[in-house]
C-alpha cells in the first residue's frame, strides 16, 4: 500500500497517469460525439424515409393506374386505392395474403378463366397481359384490365418484390368519350341554340359561329369564319365594346353585356345584345370569348315606338302638344331665330259639324287626309304638330322663314280645295289659319309667347271669313280678349233671352204678295248695340248651347205667327246641322205649334249644312219626324256643295232656296241663267217648292218668275224687319193656295203640298 503511494508520489508517475487520463477522455468525448453524429443521422434517415414514404403514397393514391407490391412469397405488401377500386375489392381483405388468394375470377383476352396468381405473373416485354375481372354491372359484367408485372431487386437485404400496375382502358376511352360528348352537346346546343353564339379569338375575330347568329346577321356560317367581328359593327357603334373588352382582358370584370347595332350582309340594320366572357386557361391566361348575341330589333322598336307614341298624335302620327314645344322651345334659342323661325296656327272650319254629323269615324279620316295636306305643304320646311281636335300647328325653319310661311299656307288652301269622299258625298274642308313670326317681344315669351300670337292671328281669320290667312299683330291680343268676353256674354244673352228675330219677306213672284217670312237671328247687345249673325254665331261652339238657342227662336217664331194678320204666312228657321240629331229640336217645334194652335206647315225647317247630313242618321230620322207631322223642310244653298241630287234622293224635302251666288250673275251671266234655269225645272220635276234669295233687281225677279222660281226674296223686297215692324204689314191672302183654316191634320197636310209638296 505505502509503495502504491510512493508511487502516486513520484512525479514522473504522476504525469503518466494524467497523460493517461487524457487520453482516456479523449477518447470518451471522441465515442460520445461519434455516438451523437450517429444518432443524429439515424433520425435524419428516419425522416428521410416517412418523407420518401409519404411522396410514395401520395403519388400511388392520385395514380390513375392501380399499383400491387407482392413479396417473394407471393404475398400483397401494399395495394393502391386505384387497384382496390379496379378489382372491387377491401383493402383489409387483401394486405397481407397471397395474390393467390384474392377473392376474385379472372379470364384471359379469349375469356378462358385462370388463376388469379396466372393472371399476375410477371411478364415480358412492353406489351400488356389482357385480364379480365368482375365489371360494375353485375356478374356477367367483365371489366378489361391491362396488366404489367416485374421484379425488382430488393435494397440491401437483396430481397426481391414484384411490383404489378393495371391500367383500365375502359376508363380512358370513356373519359374521352366523355369529353367527346361534352362536345358534341356543346357544338349541339350552340348550333341549335335560338339566339346568336359565336366563339371569337383574342383578336376578336370569329372562330365558329351558329346558324342563328349567321341568319341574324343575313349569312351563313361558313362566310363568318374568320371574319372580324368589327367588320359587322354599325359604323357609329364601332367604340361600343372596345373598352369593355379591354377591361374583361384586364381581369377588372368577368363579363359585360352592351347593345349596339349591326349591318346585315343586305344592308339593313338589327339591333342586338351582346353577353360576352372570357375564357381563360387553367393558369388564368386569356384563351378566347365567348358571345351570345340576341336581336333586340323587335324589342328596340317596340321601345321607340313607345317613345313615339308618347311625343306623336296616334291618329295622324304628326307631332304632339308637348314635342311641338321641345321643338320650338329648342329652336327660339338659336342665335338667329328672329329670321328662321315661325310659327301657322291651323284651326279647321266647320270640321265639328262634319264630325257629329257623319260620326267620328269620318271626323278621324278628315283629319289624316288634313295631316296629309298639311304635311305636304310643309314640304320638310318644319315641323307639323296636332295639338287637339282640329287644331294644328306647323313650326316653320327656313332661312326666308317669312316666304316660307306664306308659300305653306297657300299650298294648304290650295290642297284644301280638293273635296274629301265620306261615303257618297264629296265634303269641302276649309282652314283659318294664323301666321305669326318670331320677333324679339315674341321670343322674350318662349315658345307659349310665340302659339298664342298665332293662334290670336287664326281667330281673326275665323271671325273675318274663314278659310282664310291672318298675319299677327299685337292689337290682336286685345281683340281675341274681346272676343272671348263677348262669347262668355253670349250664353248668358241665350239665357236671358236677348237674342231675337228679324223678319225678312218672302214674296210669290207672280203676284208679288208676301207669303211667308225668313227669321233671322240678332243679338240687342246692352252696349254695343245690334249685332248680326256674323259677330256671334261663329262663337256660338257649344252643341248644347245651339240648340237651346233654336229652340227659344222656334218659341218667338211661334208667337209671332199667333199675332200675324194672315193664318196662311209662314216664318222659316235656319236651323244647323248641330241643332238635331237628339230629336229635341223637332219636339219643341211640335210643341210650340200645338201650344199657338198652329198649322204645321206654317213653320218651316231651313235646312244649313246639309253637306254635313248623312243618309240613315237620327238627323235624317229626326227630319223625317217633322215632315211627317206637316212641318215643311226646306233645302238652303240649293245647287252649291256637293251631290245636290243625293240630298233630294236621301233628305225629306218639301221645296229648295236657290243660292245668291246664282242669282247675282243674272241675267246677263249666261252660265247663271242657264244653271238657274235647269235647276228651278230640275225642282219643279220632282215637285217641290222653290224660293230665289239675293234678288236685288227687277231683271234677276222677272228673269226667276219666268225659270219657273215660284218664291223669291231680297232686298228688292224689303230688308229683315223686328217683328213689330213686319206685323205692320198686311201680306195679301193667297186662298188659291192656302186654306186659311184647315179641319184637319189631313188638310193642313194637303195646303203644305199645295206650297211645298210635303
Amino acid at each position: 500500500m505505502g509503495g502504491f503511494v510512493e508511487a502516486f508520489a513520484d512525479p514522473t508517475f504522476a504525469v503518466a497517469i494524467a497523460v493517461l487520463l487524457g487520453v482516456l477522455a479523449t477518447f470518451a468525448f471522441a465515442f460520445f460525439w461519434r455516438s451523437q453524429r450517429a444518432r443524429s443521422a439515424h433520425q435524419a434517415m428516419i425522416k428521410q424515409e416517412r418523407d420518401l414514404r409519404r411522396q410514395f403514397d401520395a403519388v400511388v393514391s392520385s395514380a390513375r393506374d392501380g399499383v400491387i407490391i407482392t413479396t417473394p412469397t407471393a404475398d400483397v405488401a401494399m395495394i393502391s386505392d386505384a387497384a382496390v377500386r379496379m378489382l372491387s375489392l377491401r383493402r383489409e381483405d387483401v394486405l397481407g395474403k397471397s395474390i393467390a388468394r384474392l377473392p376474385i375470377r379472372t379470364v384471359d383476352a379469349q375469356s378462358r378463366p385462370i388463376l388469379v396468381h396466372e393472371a399476375f405473373a410477371p411478364t415480358s416485354g412492353d406489351k400488356p397481359r389482357v385480364v379480365g375481372v368482375p365489371g360494375r354491372r353485375g356478374a356477367e359484367d367483365v371489366r378489361w384490365l391491362h396488366v404489367r408485372a416485374r421484379i425488382i431487386d430488393g435494397d440491401a437485404d437483396g430481397v426481391p418484390m414484384t411490383v404489378t400496375t393495371l391500367s383500365d382502358p375502359a376508363g380512358l376511352r370513356e373519359a374521352a368519350e366523355a369529353i367527346s360528348r361534352s362536345d358534341s352537346q356543346f357544338r349541339k346546343a350552340m348550333e341549335n341554340a335560338p339566339t346568336g353564339m359565336a366563339l371569337v379569338d383574342l383578336e376578336w375575330r370569329l372562330m365558329e359561329v351558329n346558324r342563328a347568329f349567321a341568319e341574324m346577321m343575313g349569312s351563313t356560317v361558313a362566310a363568318l369564319r374568320g371574319t372580324p367581328f368589327s367588320a359587322l359593327s354599325h359604323p357609329q357603334d364601332l367604340q361600343a365594346e372596345r373598352d369593355q373588352l379591354q377591361r374583361l382582358y384586364d381581369g377588372h370584370q368577368t363579363q359585360f353585356t352592351v347593345e349596339k347595332r349591326y349591318v346585315r350582309a343586305d344592308g339593313n340594320v338589327v339591333w342586338a345584345v351582346l353577353d360576352v366572357g372570357l375564357v381563360r386557361y387553367a393558369g388564368g391566361a386569356p384563351d378566347h370569348y365567348i358571345v351570345q348575341v340576341r336581336d333586340s330589333t323587335d324589342d328596340r322598336m317596340h321601345s321607340e315606338l313607345l317613345a313615339h307614341r308618347a311625343m306623336h298624335d296616334p291618329l295622324t302620327g304628326l307631332a304632339n302638344r308637348t314635342l311641338l314645344q321641345d321643338v320650338l322651345q329648342q329652336v327660339l334659342e338659336q342665335p338667329d331665330a328672329e329670321t328662321r323661325v315661325g310659327v301657322i296656327a291651323v284651326d279647321l272650319d266647320g270640321f265639328k259639324g262634319l264630325n257629329d254629323r257623319f260620326g267620328h269615324a269620318a271626323g278621324d279620316s278628315a283629319l289624316v287626309y288634313v295631316a296629309g295636306v298639311l304635311r305636304t305643304a310643309t314640304a320638310g320646311r318644319g315641323t307639323v304638330a296636332r295639338i287637339g281636335g282640329d287644331e294644328f300647328v306647323i313650326v316653320v325653319q327656313d332661312s326666308d322663314c317669312s316666304k316660307a310661311m306664306f308659300d305653306i299656307a297657300g299650298s294648304i288652301h290650295a290642297g284644301l280645295k280638293r273635296p274629301l269622299q265620306i261615303k257618297r258625298h264629296l265634303v269641302h274642308l276649309g282652314a283659318s289659319l294664323g301666321i305669326a313670326m318670331a320677333d324679339q317681344d315674341l321670343i322674350l315669351g318662349g315658345a307659349p309667347g310665340l302659339l298664342s300670337a298665332a293662334d290670336a292671328a287664326m281667330y281673326r281669320a275665323k271671325t273675318t271669313g274663314k278659310s282664310r290667312t291672318e298675319v299677327f299683330e299685337p292689337t290682336m291680343h286685345t281683340t281675341r280678349e274681346n272676343e272671348s268676353a263677348l262669347a262668355s256674354e253670349l250664353a248668358r244673352a241665350i239665357e236671358n233671352g236677348d237674342l231675337i228675330l228679324h223678319y225678312q219677306p218672302i214674296l210669290e213672284l207672280a203676284t208679288r204678295a208676301v207669303v211667308g217670312y225668313e227669321a233671322l237671328v240678332r243679338w240687342q247687345h246692352p252696349t254695343r248695340g245690334l249685332l248680326l249673325p256674323g259677330a256671334f254665331l261663329p262663337l256660338l261652339e257649344d252643341r248644347n248651347l245651339a240648340t237651346v238657342l233654336g229652340t227659344a227662336l222656334v218659341e218667338q217664331a211661334a208667337r209671332f205667327l199667333q199675332q200675324s194678320k194672315s193664318d196662311t204666312t209662314w216664318v222659316s228657321l235656319n236651323v244647323s246641322a248641330d241643332q238635331l240629331g237628339d230629336s229635341e229640336f223637332a219636339d219643341r217645334v211640335l210643341s210650340a205649334i200645338g201650344r199657338h194652335h198652329l198649322s204645321p206647315q206654317r213653320i218651316v225647317v231651313e235646312l244649313t249644312e246639309a253637306s254635313l247630313v248623312a243618309p240613315n242618321t237620327r238627323i235624317r230620322h229626326e227630319l223625317t219626324e217633322l215632315r211627317n207631322a206637316g212641318v215643311p223642310i226646306l233645302l238652303d244653298d240649293f245647287g252649291t256643295g256637293v251631290s245636290p241630287l243625293s240630298y233630294l234622293r236621301d233628305l225629306p224635302v218639301s221645296g229648295v232656296k236657290l243660292d245668291m251666288s246664282f242669282v247675282a250673275g243674272i241675267p246677263d251671266d249666261p252660265a247663271g241663267a242657264r244653271v238657274s234655269r235647269a235647276l228651278g225645272a230640275l225642282a219643279r220635276e220632282l215637285g217641290l217648292a222653290t224660293v230665289a234669295e239675293g234678288i236685288e233687281t227687277e231683271a234677276q225677279a222677272e228673269f226667276l218668275s219666268g225659270c219657273g222660281w215660284r218664291y223669291g226674296q231680297g232686298w228688292l223686297f224689303g230688308v229683315a224687319q223686328p217683328a213689330a215692324a213686319a206685323l205692320e204689314t198686311n201680306p195679301q191672302v193667297l186662298s188659291s193656295l192656302i186654306d186659311p183654316r184647315p179641319a184637319s191634320a189631313q188638310d193642313a197636310m194637303d195646303v203644305a203640298g199645295a206650297v211645298f209638296g210635303v
